[in-house]
């Protein structure tokens, strides 16, 4: 299979077929610039029919067994293993990834997979005691419906599946609208897979569009009763503010400016090489990513100076090359913003331990120190290969600089001491943090989610059960109520 080729397509109500609207979203290489595909682009009236096709498939999905349900995903992992290599390339070419990124991504993705077989079970009720004589209090779950997932450029094919997986095991139907930059693996990759698994045709559709063709008609839509937004915290403001106007529930993963704490008694040379991978990991372009990293000035030299050196090692350039760690950024866009930020950072005062070269969409590891302490990049999201060393003095500091932010999604702290670690990682306003490890991590059981301007809700294990099902109690009066009238 083509994957480019044969994918390139709207996927409704288990047709796959052209839009129709009047113009096409182009997918790029990030690269080398090579045109991948050529699709044109859902309009409003294929978004209704992407919706309504989901709401009459998740009916009789809905009253599906589950033990028959969980086999879609079974076989999913299957599908996945069958053509791990064709998918990773694919990932590879329109992400402009690396092949280990790439494949960790494969991975997870089966993993999510996995833990959908067991969530396929998770829709038990429960009975409730009453303190009324002969009543009993039931409560059901049932899926709520219809979800639409919006997907982003960086995960895309792993963010789809952390949605869509579980929407589905718990009995829902999916409308996915993937990122522009990647229709491919944010959508309609994840359509064929389950396709080939066996889901039933209907219950997950993909509309690959944009907001200039559709406004909001996918968020405002009346069927959907959740959506799942995964992007920035600009664009998520936006889908939270017309979803509660229209009461649906909406669960937001935005972006993040994390910290990596490296407090005076850490393993200097552990905490540099988690340093290292939790900033420049796909070039920087993850919301878990270490935007800042804050250093007791105690250690700060040793470790600045062991940091800058294993940048300079890391290699930039083509992302098909196994060797390669730092690929392209998105696009021309992205590659011209970080490096703004970074010219107007050292214009503003940083000093540039490294300077990254760039080329094209290829934009070289920095690393800037020295910041003002009201410099704004401090308080933003980079997403882009630049690192910031951040000297404190002592524990204290170090938690008020990193709780000195807008965002609150994860972060890390090293320490020779665990119950030392715990300790500040306790104090760190942020959904996640990991002691003596990366930023970067995700499991499937695990709570997945931010706190402030990094979004709202959780995904993974049994979070899931809470976001796409809803509950009805039903109570049985045994014998008769006594009224006051």
């Amino acid at each position: 299979m083509s994957y480019f080729t044969d994918l390139a397509l709207q996927c409704i109500a288990g047709e796959w077929r052209p839009g129709t609207g009047s113009w096409d979203i182009i997918d790029f290489n990030p690269y080398n610039g090579e045109k991948l595909a050529s699709i044109t682009v859902a309009t409003v009236d294929e978004v209704d029919q992407a919706y309504r096709a989901a709401e009459r498939a998740q009916r009789d999905w809905a009253a599906t067994n589950p033990y028959e349900r969980r086999l879609v995903f079974e076989r999913a992992v299957r599908v996945i293993e069958e053509s791990e290599a064709e998918i990773t390339e694919a990932i590879v070419a329109e992400l402009g990834g690396t092949w280990q990124k790439a494949a960790f991504e494969t991975a997870l993705v089966k993993e999510f997979f996995r833990e959908a077989v067991q969530l396929s079970l998770h829709t038990q009720g429960e009975i409730l005691p009453s303190a009324v004589d002969g009543k009993e209090n039931r409560v059901y779950r049932s899926p709520i419906g219809v979800i639409g997932v919006i997907s982003p450029f960086n995960y895309p094919f792993l963010l789809a599946v952390k949605s869509v997986a579980p929407a589905l095991a718990l009995g829902n139907a999916v409308v996915i609208k993937p990122h522009q930059s990647t229709p491919i693996c944010g959508g309609t990759l994840v359509a064929k897979v389950l396709e080939r698994a066996g889901l039933p045709p209907g219950l997950l559709n993909v509309v690959i569009t944009d907001s200039a063709e559709i406004g909001d008609a996918l968020i405002e839509h009346p069927v959907p009763k959740a959506l799942s937004f995964t992007g920035s915290d600009r664009v998520g403001r936006h889908v939270a503010t017309v979803a509660a106007r229209n009461f649906k529930r909406v669960i937001l993963q935005l972006g993040a400016n994390s910290a990596l704490i490296v407090l005076d008694d850490a393993d200097i040379d552990y905490a540099v090489d988690a340093a290292v991978f939790s900033r420049y990991v796909n070039q920087g372009q993850l919301c878990m990513a270490a935007n800042r990293i804050i250093v007791d000035q105690r250690v700060e030299a040793e470790f600045t100076e062991k940091f800058v050196a294993r940048v300079r090692e890391l290699k930039v350039g083509d992302p098909e090359d196994p060797t390669t760690h730092i690929g392209p950024l998105i696009n021309s866009r992205q590659a011209e913003r970080v490096t703004a930020i970074v010219e107007q950072a050292i214009a503003a005062g940083a000093t540039p331990l490294l300077h990254g070269e760039v080329n094209g969409n290829l934009v070289g590891p920095s690393v800037l120190t020295g910041l003002a302490t009201t410099s704004s990049l401090l308080r933003e999201e980079i997403f882009g290969p630049v690192a910031l060393i951040i000297p404190v003095d002592g524990e204290d500091e170090a938690v008020h600089v990193a709780n000195d932010t807008p965002y609150g999604l994860g972060g890390a702290v090293h320490s020779g001491d665990i119950e030392r670690g715990i300790a500040v990682a306790r104090r760190i306003d942020t959904g996640m943090v990991h002691v003596n490890d990366s930023t970067v991590a995700d499991e499937p059981i695990v709570p997945f989610g931010g706190e402030k301007h990094s979004g709202l809700g959780r995904l993974n294990g049994e979070q899931m059960v809470d976001t796409f099902t809803t509950t009805k109690w039903i109570s049985i009066q045994r014998g008769r109520s006594a009224f006051p009238f």
